[in-house]
């Protein structure tokens, strides 16, 4: 079974976890028009290589940012996602 590795609790199985998509910046809501939003939601250029991703461990509650290259499905860096945003 393929595992995430996090730094608090260790290597999980991925089945704790719920996949929250790539993290990108996402458009100024007050100045963006509806036709901008719906290609920042839905138009994705999904070429094989890492990128950062979004992943919620259930059972604690926690989001992280795991690097992840999506063309051989390994696991990079995985930080909780307030120390990746917040520093």
């Amino acid at each position: 079974m393929k595992r995430i590795p996090t730094p608090d609790l260790g290597e999980r199985p991925v089945d704790e976890f719920v996949y929250g998509g790539a993290v990108h910046p996402l458009p100024d809501p007050e100045t963006t028009g509806d036709a901008d939003w719906g290609r920042a939601v839905f138009h994705r250029a999904g070429a094989p290589g890492t990128q950062r991703e979004w992943w919620f461990h259930a059972p604690s509650g926690t989001w992280y940012i795991a690097e992840r290259n999506t063309a051989t499905d390994h696991f990079g860096t995985v930080a909780p996602a307030g120390e990746v945003l917040h520093g």
